[in-house]
């Protein structure tokens, strides 16, 4: 039975294989995850199509793949006690005698089912474990479905780090022979970039390259909000299920404001530009891989609590790389949220071929002048940045402007004005 490389979306032409997870001579289980494939924006995983043994594997890791290659070889049925006298075969070895091991058997089945109680986990975390020669079942996992994350491995570096070599044990210096300053090493490493990464620099690049990019600021007050939040959280987790955020307000000011400024809302196509009659609001996600945006489709339809819940399973899916390609293209509008990281201000880079980009920062109280009096408020700063060949600062400006204003006075959310 050939697994082959899925059917990839129709945006992508290949995908790079991260890691294997089983080895030649392995017993499989059906639908257990064998390989990682990674394309431009998302982890997919290979799963075995039948239970077995893998016999073969055909692509090493590293190499470019594309829909349709057969990545491995699975012999259908149990595993069974001479299955690691089989000798392994790649497509880099193909052809060669290798010697035999005659305790391979033993050793494939002890790893295979240490293998089977390690947590799940992403390429780069395994590689960082990698690294450290950690071992991962000994780690906690906090992701979806105890998925090790990047921060679960780096916490338990930090709180195993041990000093290994004693002042004694330390090249020329003795006990009697007085302290030396020990000699810091400098050290260097050089990683390739994941095609995430890859692909994030190409869009940035592209999109100061092609757009002519331009950002405009303002300031607002969420005393309002924060209100409202305090007076109905409990009505709304009871009914929602979920905690009332400050995602949910934004995103439904954006959309009134989008109706009444739709530019903001279009892209360019060659000579034309194209309107959209419709509202696919991407929100930007910092997963341990980078930066991804998933789209929240015909947001207008939504409520605040359907809004609240989407972003929230979006958040949790991107980093435990359980999202699809679908869902990560077609937005027409992007809000990104560097407050949750403390960022005061940010001039945000589109996200081609779209018009418009709105970064929120971090809630600070502030004096501001209010009625002639100096007040404590709790402020936002707010940044668009637009797409100038077909935006004009005006339209800007005054859209940034009804966005503040729809925050400050939640009831013209209700009243859409």
């Amino acid at each position: 039975m050939e697994v082959k490389v899925p059917q990839l979306p129709e945006s992508v032409t290949d995908a790079t294989l991260v890691a294997w997870h089983r080895k030649v001579g392995e017993a499989v289980c059906r639908d257990e995850n064998l390989v990682d494939l990674e394309t431009d924006k998302v982890v997919l995983e290979v799963p075995a199509p039948v239970n077995g043994v893998l016999s073969e594997i055909r692509m090493a890791d590293g190499a470019v793949v594309t829909s349709g290659e057969v990545l491995a070889v699975i012999e259908p049925g149990e595993a069974t006690a001479d299955v690691g006298d089989k000798p392994p075969s790649n497509g880099a070895a193909a052809g060669k005698d290798e010697p035999e091991a005659p305790q391979e058997t033993t050793a494939v089945t002890a790893d295979a089912a240490s293998s089977t109680t390690a947590p799940r986990m992403g390429p780069a975390v395994r590689k960082l474990v990698e690294e450290h020669d950690l071992d991962p079942s000994r780690i906690s996992g906090t992701g979806r479905d105890g998925r090790l994350t990047k921060s679960d491995v780096l916490d338990y570096l930090a709180t195993h780090r041990e000093t290994n070599v004693g002042l004694d044990d330390r090249p020329g210096t003795s006990a009697d022979a007085g302290m030396v300053p020990a000699v810091s090493e400098r050290r260097e490493q050089r990683v390739q970039m994941t095609r995430l990464r890859q692909r994030i620099a190409e869009r940035l690049v592209d999109a100061q390259h092609t757009a002519a990019m331009l950002t405009t600021f303002n300031e607002v007050d969420m005393s309002a909000i924060i209100v409202l939040r305090k007076k109905y959280q409990e009505q709304f987790q009871a009914r929602y299920e979920i905690k009332l955020g400050f995602m949910s307000f934004f995103v439904r000011a954006i959309v009134e404001a989008l109706r009444t400024y739709p530019v903001l809302n279009a892209s360019v196509d060659g000579s034309d530009i194209v309107y959209h009659e419709y509202f696919d609001i991407g929100v930007a996600v910092s997963t341990e891989r980078g930066l991804i945006v998933p789209v929240l489709r015909d947001v207008q339809n939504a409520s605040m609590g359907e809004i609240e819940t989407s972003i929230r399973e979006f958040g949790l899916r991107a980093r435990s790389s359980d999202i699809g390609m679908e869902e990560l293209t077609g937005g027409t509008f992007t809000i990104t949220n560097g407050g949750i990281f403390g960022s005061m201000m940010s001039t945000p880079i589109l996200n081609p071929p779209q018009s418009g980009i709105l970064a929120m920062h971090t809630i600070q109280e502030r004096p501001v002048v209010r009625e002639g009096e100096i007040v404590i408020r709790p402020m936002m700063y707010l940044a668009l940045s637009y797409d100038h060949r077909i935006v004009d600062g005006r339209e800007a400006v005054q859209f940034l402007v009804h966005v503040k204003q729809q925050l400050e006075d939640p009831a013209r959310l209700v009243l859409q004005i």
